[in-house]
């Protein structure tokens, strides 16, 4: 299956969100649709790291959610390398697999505990049909090498590690198919600080030698501050702020970024 034609940098974003509008309907038989999202603007260059921050409710989720198919899209549209993918049906998600990964916030909830790390990780390459069992170990081996673990650990099940272990699994099967994009939804949130600042400088390391890009989506502008090249802040369901992060860090406009900004503490060894 053909990999998404990538449009130089200087041509398109790598990810254009125009206007996206999501709706939920809530509880009950009269309940009226309740806007998550409504009119988000978003783009992500290549090699660049957007991070998106706000409180729990604000619509972060949604946004990734959105972006990777899983949530109802009732306005606006979502670009990728130029190409339009707000409606993409199962057969050009499967494509856009390949360019757009995802590594979420559990590190025990994500991976399947009855599975090898090797299955696992080998899984997208499968679905895939396009490398030998000896191409498909070797890719393993390779991403384990990257997340800095040994290429022993394919044989072990996700029970025998360690929370941070776990999240650098769960980043290394979101590498294994070299995407363009991966979205970060709220990955070291459930760490520990020391554990949290070992995953972002692996994050730096990765995006440095393999110029991938991210969506970052925190509640912690400390976190995102130390990761991200530009901040988008949501509350509501709408972008109250938007720009390079050490500006919008330094120079906050928006009330609600100036209200998140006085939180919380920077994780230790940062």
């Amino acid at each position: 299956m053909a990999r998404l034609e990538l449009v130089p940098e200087q041509s398109a974003p790598l990810l254009e969100v125009a206007g996206l509008k999501v709706s939920y309907r809530g509880r009950g038989r009269r309940s009226r649709l309740v806007a998550a999202l409504d009119g988000v603007d978003l783009t992500v260059q290549a090699g660049r790291t957007v991070g998106l921050v706000g409180e729990s409710g604000s619509g972060k989720s949604t946004l990734g959610r959105a972006i990777l198919g899983l949530a109802p899209i009732s306005g606006g549209s979502v670009r990728f390398c130029g190409r339009d993918i707000t409606r993409a049906d199962v057969r050009e998600r499967r494509v856009l697999s390949r360019e757009i990964q995802v590594v979420f916030q559990d590190p025990y909830g994500s991976l399947n505990p009855t599975k090898s790390v090797g299955s696992t990780l080998g899984e997208p390459l499968r679905v895939q049909r396009d490398r030998s069992a000896a191409a498909i170990k070797a890719r393993v081996a390779e991403v384990l090498d990257q997340v800095g673990l040994p290429a022993d650990a394919a044989r072990r099940f996700p029970g025998e590690f360690s929370g941070g272990q776990r999240q650098r699994i769960a980043i290394a099967r979101a590498l294994v198919l070299s995407p363009s994009l991966i979205i970060c939804d709220e990955p070291v949130s459930a760490l520990d600080l020391s554990i949290q600042a070992q995953i972002l400088n692996l994050f730096n390391k990765l995006k440095r030698e393999l110029r991938v890009s991210y969506l970052f989506i925190s509640h912690d502008l400390a976190v995102v501050r130390y990761l991200a090249d530009d901040l988008v802040v949501l509350n509501r369901g709408n972008v109250v702020e938007s720009g390079p992060t050490e500006s919008v860090y330094n120079r906050p406009q928006a009330p609600y970024t100036k209200r998140l900004l006085a939180a919380l503490p920077t994780p230790a060894g940062l």
